[in-house]
């Protein structure tokens, strides 16, 4: 697996070194005795290595066991990897989310790789709710992201891309951006999903066919026993059509994927935000909120 977050807009020469960062944390249920300990998980196995760093602040109540993924390098150049796995043993619930946006930085020519495996046992609960990813013009990223799951498992997870830095003034016009995901339940691939694009990303970005302009993307991803039963709960979510974002929901295999479009990121992140917490509410038996992070 492998997962790449954050780059820096450097001209580095061939030669200079890249960043290979790891981070691996499992977490099993139950306190140190085995009781409960007010149903949160705890640990059961923590790897890091720079930049990757995983923190653990007090989760507010009726919350799962929180973790917050960071990146100390400040951002990923062409060359650069990292590798996240999140695995959640046979009745744990977690919630990992992202410290900030991860900056994807102007390459000239070696790729980004960014790889994400999320596991959850029998029983168990991931939330994974990163900030987002900003690609700067030039950037190469390829990433790759595997749920693997047992049949009566949970995951919540998604993502937003926004291509260039829109605030101040940056478009995207080149690059690349080589995105799969695939999810397995009990070992049988039900769900896969893959975005390429490549060259002269000013041109793909706008046809009417395809993004239609929009330089922000969203995707919310949820398997498990209340997916199923969440189409009707996510179409009312999703609201009016006619705001500025585009926004549709579909189910396959028992597995409901939703998709933002938007020109404006902002726009784009209130309306993934609203969305996230009502349905996190009404298909995960959640709080109706976003972390305190996602709010800062």
């Amino acid at each position: 697996m492998d997962s790449t977050l954050f780059p820096i807009d450097l001209r580095l020469s061939p030669g200079a070194p890249r960043v290979d960062g790891k981070a691996v944390l499992r977490v099993k249920p139950g306190g140190p005795d085995g009781g409960a300990e007010g149903g949160r998980a705890r640990l059961a196995d923590l790897y890091m290595h720079d930049p990757l760093r995983v923190l653990f602040p007090r989760p507010a109540a009726g919350e799962p066991m929180q973790a917050v993924l960071a990146t100390t390098s400040g951002g990923l150049v062409g060359g650069d990897r990292l590798a996240t796995e999140v695995a959640a043993e046979a009745g744990a619930a977690l919630q990992v989310v992202g410290q900030a946006a991860e900056k994807v930085y102007r390459s000239l020519g070696p790729e980004t790789t960014v790889s994400l495996r999320i596991a959850a046992g029998a029983g168990a609960l991931v939330e994974f709710l990163p900030q987002g990813t900003i690609l700067y013009n030039g950037a190469r990223l390829r990433r790759r992201i595997a749920i693997e799951m047992a049949a009566d498992a949970t995951v919540l997870t998604g993502e937003i891309v926004t291509f260039g830095r829109i605030a101040s003034g940056e478009r995207v016009t080149e690059g690349l951006l080589n995105d799969r995901w695939t999810l397995r339940r009990d070992g049988r691939l039900v769900w896969a999903d893959a975005l390429a694009l490549e060259g002269d990303l000013a041109t793909l970005l706008a046809r009417p066919s395809g993004f239609d302009g929009a330089v922000a993307l969203g995707t919310v991803v949820h398997a498990g026993p209340g997916a199923g039963g969440g189409l009707d709960l996510a179409r009312d979510l999703l609201g009016d059509e006619q705001e500025p974002v585009r926004a549709g929901v579909s189910l396959v295999n028992d597995v409901l994927v939703a998709r933002f479009l938007a020109r404006d990121p902002a726009a784009l992140r209130h309306r993934f935000g609203r969305f996230w917490r009502g349905y996190r509410a009404g298909a995960c038996a959640l709080p109706a909120r976003m972390p305190t992070i996602w709010n800062v």
